[in-house]
């Protein structure tokens, strides 16, 4: 090729709008990746070519070298590839979205992994830059260097060039706003650690530097950016726990050590490969999401994987590596498809499996763990009805005690003691071991057995255990007096008229707090039962923290709290105000006080009051 060519890049209906789709909704910093993943392609497809025979030279010591010069504004980009002919530039630089990767991959399927597209994904160089050159040599025998110069026009020249080297430099000129934001040496090392720190070939990005004199000073060894073997690319039994810890804390560095993890492997009908860790959640609902990392060949593409695993999977960390993952001409925007779904039912099986070797294999180490993933597992069940199914054999109830059993343990361990009149067995539990202290001694020490559910998901899961598990239901410990909290027969209520009760409510009524609702119930508790006792619905109660949570049941979340209040008309003192309403209003304010101090209802000025009269009542 003796002379320089000019022309327009060809531009065509059907494939303009992958450029402008790129320009709109791509991050600039992306061009970066792209240009990497071409260089390291044509280092692939040269060994491709080596390995079938048809290259017969020396390949070399294959790399990516990346050449910043920060006061010249530009950046080069340089392999020892495959280089390009004049035909090639032209077939697929000057054709936008034509590319060469997808024949390659045709012909050669068996021989290599390709990254990218060199075409389409070139185009991006002109996100920061002004003007970009390309000199190439190809592998081909007899071949001549060509340079391709543009300045983002669809106009172009090519003509010629002197290169003695087989590959490809790419060269990017800085616009002025761009050298400000990527024309550091900082900046540029930032976004390859960010893309390219797990690429297959070695990326170099200037020299290794060491203490001396001093002062930090440049030496003659390449500083290679790149791990190009990480872990997950390795079969599970070469590695040992300490190399999957390891990985963790380079992946992330201040994070805590998981509970474990899991290494994903498959090649049929699609290829995937990684490593999930089971993070330690301290803070139940300040949960990381984003931790996950999607590759494509070793090439960082995204931590915003929530089309390719389900919600409750977006709680783990580690990386997913496939290419059989759509993207766009970016490679930042998923797109739905069957292999995603595939790939999603996929991985939910992969964890389930690891959860239940672990409950069957190693219980004792699984119930050490199981507050840290609790969270976890019942979001799962709650978000993903497969994965719900499985876990109902290995999820665990913790009781009051710290003892853990599992749906079915628990079930026979109580079902004698805590059957009811209508057949159903009722699992107790507390939200707040401390808060709910009385309650829970009292419900013991009738024989019943009393379970911890302080986590946020626990209203949601309890409505789905209900649904879940066969005639049973569940009450919270202090939604009743422990008498009535397992009703083994129906109870006699005390004889009154209606006027009467209508008369018993407004009584208590009147001293009661404002802004809630209130139903007094005479009851028949004993006369050595408490005088009163403050009680929530559990359906209303539990349906209140279900709206907190965003469960869609706003109209509950917006009612006033509502409470039972059971008044024991065979308690001497109630007997006593019922019988002398008018004589007793201040030991009528006494007793509802105390039901309210033992709700922790009682504040501020209503409880100083309250010790007041108590001292009073004392003299």
């Amino acid at each position: 090729m003796a002379k320089t060519t000019k022309g327009q890049i060809g531009v065509t209906t059907e494939n303009i709008f992958p450029v402008i789709k790129q320009f709109l909704y791509s991050d600039h910093e992306i061009f970066l990746r792209e240009l990497v993943a071409n260089a390291v392609d044509a280092e692939q497809k040269l060994k491709a070519l080596a390995s079938t025979g048809t290259f017969k030279g020396e390949t070399g010591d294959l790399k990516v070298e990346i050449e910043l010069d920060e006061k010249g504004k530009t950046l080069k980009i340089k392999d020892n590839g495959i280089g390009m002919t004049a035909d090639e530039v032209d077939r697929y630089i000057n054709q936008i979205a034509f590319s060469s990767a997808g024949e390659f991959l045709e012909k050669y399927k068996d021989q290599t992994n390709i990254i990218g597209h060199f075409g389409l994904g070139f185009y991006s160089a002109f996100m920061v830059a002004k003007k970009v050159t390309i000199e190439s040599l190809s592998w081909q025998e007899g071949a001549e260097g060509v340079k391709w110069t543009c300045d983002g026009s669809p106009e172009f020249s090519m003509g010629a060039c002197q290169k003695e080297d087989r590959g490809t430099v790419v060269t990017l000129y800085f616009d002025d706003e761009s050298a400000e934001e990527f024309g550091t040496k900082g900046k540029i090392r930032q976004l390859l650690d960010k893309y390219c720190k797990f690429m297959p070939v070695p990326v170099v990005f200037g020299k290794k530097t060491e203490w001396k004199d001093g002062k930090s000073v440049e030496t003659d060894e390449d500083e290679v950016i790149n791990n190009t073997e990480p872990l997950w690319t390795k079969a599970p039994s070469e590695l040992k726990d300490e190399d999957y810890l390891n990985f963790y804390r380079a992946l992330y560095p201040m994070e805590e050590e998981p509970m474990f993890w899991i290494h994903l492997n498959v090649d049929y009908p699609f290829t995937l490969t990684g490593v999930l860790y089971f993070p330690k959640i301290k803070e139940r609902m300040a949960i990381d999401r984003n931790k996950i990392q999607l590759y494509c060949n070793q090439m960082f593409v995204t931590d915003h994987v929530d089309n390719i695993v389900p919600d409750f999977l977006t709680l783990l960390h580690g990386v997913i590596d496939s290419p059989d993952i759509p993207l766009n001409v970016s490679r930042s925007y998923l797109q739905s498809d069957a292999n995603v779904k595939k790939i999603s039912t996929y991985i939910t099986k992969k964890v389930a499996d690891r959860l239940e070797e672990i409950f069957k294999e190693q219980r004792t180490q699984y119930e050490e763990k199981w507050d840290n993933i609790k969270l976890f597992i019942e979001y799962g069940m709650l978000s993903d009805e497969k994965f719900c199914e499985r876990a109902m054999d290995f999820a665990l109830l913790k009781n009051t005690d710290g003892k853990y059993f599992s749906l079915e343990d628990y079930r026979k361990a109580i079902e004698g003691a805590q059957m009811d009149k209508d057949k159903k067995v009722v699992y107790l539990y507390a939200t707040d071991a401390e808060a709910q202290y009385g309650n829970i001694e009292a419900a013991k020490n009738m024989g019943y057995d009393v379970l911890l559910m302080d986590c946020e998901l626990d209203s949601h899961f309890v409505n789905m255990l209900e649904q879940k598990l066969k005639d049973c239901r569940f009450a919270r410990v202090d939604s009743d007096t422990a008498g009535n909290l397992i009703p083994k027969e129906d109870k006699v209520k005390p004889e009154m008229s209606d006027d009467d009760k209508k008369a018993l409510g407004e009584l208590f009524k009147s001293v009661l707090p404002e802004g809630n609702e209130y139903n007094v119930e005479p009851e028949n508790l004993g006369a050595e039962g408490a005088p009163v006792i403050l009680t929530q619905s559990e359906f209303m109660r539990r349906w209140r923290e279900m709206s907190a949570l965003g469960g869609g049941m706003n109209f509950y979340g917006s009612m006033p709290e509502a409470y039972d209040v059971k008044v024991n008309m065979e308690n001497p003192v109630i007997a006593r105000i019922w019988e002398d309403r008018e004589g007793t209003a201040e030991l009528l304010r006494q007793v509802v006080d105390l039901a309210l101090l033992e709700k922790g209802m009682l504040k501020g000025k209503a409880l100083a009051e309250f010790i007041a009269r108590s001292e009073k009542l004392l003299v």
